[in-house]
């Protein structure tokens, strides 16, 4: 017994990593000097021969050598680039000032200076860890899975087809047209909103979260190594691969938290146990309509979520380490997705409550320094508030939703209480932190669904996303579940054997929790000849292209045709489907960089002429035992409230706008309407080719 408690705490204490033999020397001028040298030349030589995404790897391996967390690679790589978003998207807003903007070599050689500056004053050698651990392999696993299905569409498709599947929703069009306009103004639109205008509809460049964008364009100028990012199409395809990865990354990084929190004690088959489970249920569940519905800010949110509420549940790493990765948090997460922001805040509080013998010694400067980081995290939210937002009115809007699994969500999160909750884990600092963080986001989320259903009557747009965020912090606690699993017990076989004997029995676990959670036979014909629930899963539907966009040939029609030579807004109506037209006319604005020149962009929704009169047939059934002048009388009514919608549209455009219409004897009659009406417009005849 005593032996098994001196494991026990010696495995409890690596938790808290010190600094390695070679910190602590003597701090050397010609050190520093060297640093500063290095930090300038490296991007300045990177740039020159056009590789300045090669800095991303050196920034994320520099803060990794001198920070000191996590005993593993994987595990200091992780923290390492979370702190580094987060210290791009807070020196973002010096970035959107200065002079140069988001030009890579004075961004990157600031960023450089500040970790050598740092390393120097904290008398940090550079040093990494090489270890590995088996359920790495999970981690990058999940990683490379989830890509493997998120981008299988796009393969061997041009860039023109691959908007297909960019448009699948107008939010992703909206967030794009985020991306472009930082792009263009060089940092955070709330910053530049008058310049932002052209390409963003207000009052976007003022309330909604920029961090995602913000974080995307400043990778972007380093993949182009150009604050040019180019043709519109280019972008567009940059853009939803970037997207795409941050799905990806965001299951491998909700597989590597929940072992995170398992910590030390959490190994072998236990750990592949949990591992595999969370990417289960990652694979086959609804998380995966993230993509297909363009929820990009949402997703990244998540993301640096996962990654926060692990650092903070298990906080493994010294003071100033703590100190850093609790800023990084609370900026990284309110920056992208501020709804989130109130999960973070439980998670610190509880942190600072619980490990608060830990955090006496210079309290105070602890308390200022996380202050301080509130401030800056509250910046873009305060902001907002003060100037466009309705907070009440937007918690309540609606919209299209992706709802997390209920049982999941609800199974997972009464496995966290259990595990947190039995006396071997309440012990723990990190069991009674996860029970406090699923307390107080389960009470959150009540409050939040009772004042919905007590103002509106139901659990709206918002209540959804919070529940996603609910269900990060349930899977994260799967971590403490697998300490539930009694560990294999020490024999005197030989440490290849036991080696084997614990890959063998982590197979067998991974292979059971991808049947139980995501429905996977591998290869047992079903009971009923049919497929199993993996092949009806989200994720293998948009693999299979199933989910992509409507747009047809409007895509090639844009791109190849109708857009040469425009510089004015416009209007595409190819045919009568107004959400068709919709879209492709946002998609003409974004293509031009012009996504916020129409203000009634939605007024087109409501235009449903553009194509032959031909009806659909919803309308043949409705136009059953009407007579043809009754029938003529409808299309005729429907023409003047599509010509009333769409002349509040073109009223919306700073200039003249280009109407594409796709039938000729509709393009005559527009042009000659909207002439006796005194509406200035260009109506040009854009055949649309027939179904």
């Amino acid at each position: 017994m005593a032996t098994r408690s001196a494991v026990l705490f010696k495995n409890l204490g690596s938790q808290f990593p010190e600094r390695t033999a070679e910190d602590g020397g003597p701090r050397r001028w010609l050190v520093l000097a060297a640093a500063l040298a290095f930090s300038w030349l490296v991007p300045l030589g990177l740039n020159l021969v056009r590789l300045d995404v090669v800095l991303i790897p050196v920034l994320v391996l520099a803060i990794a050598s001198l920070i000191r967390v996590g005993g593993g690679l994987l595990d200091r790589l992780v923290v390492a680039a979370f702190i580094l978003c987060g210290a791009v998207m807070a020196l973002g807003l010096l970035l959107s000032l200065w002079p140069w903007g988001l030009q890579p070599v004075p961004g990157v050689g600031l960023f450089l200076s500040v970790i050598s500056l740092s390393g120097w004053l904290a008398r940090r050698r550079p040093s990494l860890p090489w270890r590995v651990r088996g359920s790495d392999l999970l981690v990058l696993g999940t990683a490379a899975v989830v890509w493997h299905y998120v981008h299988h569409p796009l393969v061997g498709k041009s860039a023109a087809d691959r908007i297909a599947y960019f448009a699948t929703a107008e939010d992703r069009m909206g967030h794009f047209s985020y991306f472009d306009g930082i792009h263009h103004v060089g940092g955070y639109a709330f910053l530049h909103q008058e310049a932002a205008r052209t390409y963003m509809m207000t009052p976007a460049e003022a309330v909604y979260p920029q961090g995602t964008h913000f974080l995307l364009a400043w990778i972007d100028v380093l993949v182009k190594s150009s604050t040019d990012g180019g043709a519109a199409l280019g972008m567009m395809n940059r853009y939803l691969l970037y997207v795409m990865a941050a799905y990806a990354l965001f299951c491998a990084a909700l597989v590597w938290a929940a072992r995170w929190v398992g910590g030390p004690r959490l190994r072998g088959w236990r750990a592949a146990a949990v591992c595999a489970t969370v990417l289960s249920v990652m694979l086959s569940g609804s998380m995966a309509f993230l993509v297909e519905k363009g929820f990009d800010s949402e997703t990244v949110g998540l993301l640096f979520l996962t990654v926060a509420l692990a650092l903070l549940l298990r906080p493994a790493m010294g003071r100033v380490e703590f100190a850093v990765v609790a800023v990084a948090a609370l900026v990284s997460v309110t920056f992208v997705y501020n709804l989130y922001g109130i999960l973070v805040g439980i998670a610190l509080l509880a942190a600072l409550v619980v490990h608060r013998r830990r955090f006496a010694v210079r309290r105070r400067l602890l308390i200022g320094v996380l202050a301080g980081g509130v401030v800056v995290a509250g910046l873009p939210t305060v902001f907002s508030v003060l100037t466009k937002l309705d907070v009440a009115k937007t918690s309540n809007l609606a919209g299209p939703m992706v709802i997390p699994d209920r049982p999941v969500l609800i199974g997972c999160t009464l496995l966290g209480l259990v595990a947190a909750a039995l006396p071997v884990n309440r012990r723990t600092a990190t069991g009674r932190t996860v029970l406090a963080v699923l307390l107080g986001a389960t009470l959150v989320m009540a409050v939040f669904g009772f004042w919905q259903k007590h103002t509106i009557g139901y659990l709206s747009y918002y209540f959804e996303k919070l529940a996603a965020g609910g269900l990060v912090i349930s899977l994260i606690s799967l971590g403490m579940v697998g300490l539930m699993l009694q560990p294999a017990e020490r024999t005197r076989t030989s440490p290849i054997r036991r080696r084997a004997g614990s890959l063998a029995l982590s197979a067998v676990v991974t292979a059971a929790a991808l049947s139980m959670f995501a429905g996977v036979q591998w290869g047992v014909p079903s009971g009923w000849s049919k497929p199993s629930a993996w092949y009806d899963s989200p994720m293998v539907k948009w693999s299979k292209g199933e989910a992509k966009s409507d747009m047809g040939p409007a895509v090639n029609l844009l791109t190849e045709r109708d857009l040469k030579g425009v510089s004015t807004p416009v209007i595409a109506l190819y045919n009568n489907d107004s959400y068709h037209s919709l879209k492709a006319t946002f998609l003409a604005q974004l293509l031009t960089h012009q996504g916020g020149d129409m203000l009634g962009l939605y007024e087109v929704y409501y235009v449903k002429v553009g194509g032959p009169a031909v009806p659909d047939k919803a309308e043949t059934e409705k136009d059953k035992g009407k007579t043809e002048a009754e029938k003529a009388a409808d299309r005729e009514n429907e023409y003047q409230s599509s010509l009333e919608h769409l002349k509040r549209a073109i009223a919306s455009c700073p200039y003249p706008p280009t109407i594409l219409v796709g039938d000729a004897k509709v393009a005559e009659r527009l042009k000659q309407d909207l002439g006796s009406a005194n509406v200035a417009a260009t109506v040009v005849y854009a055949p649309f080719p027939s179904s």
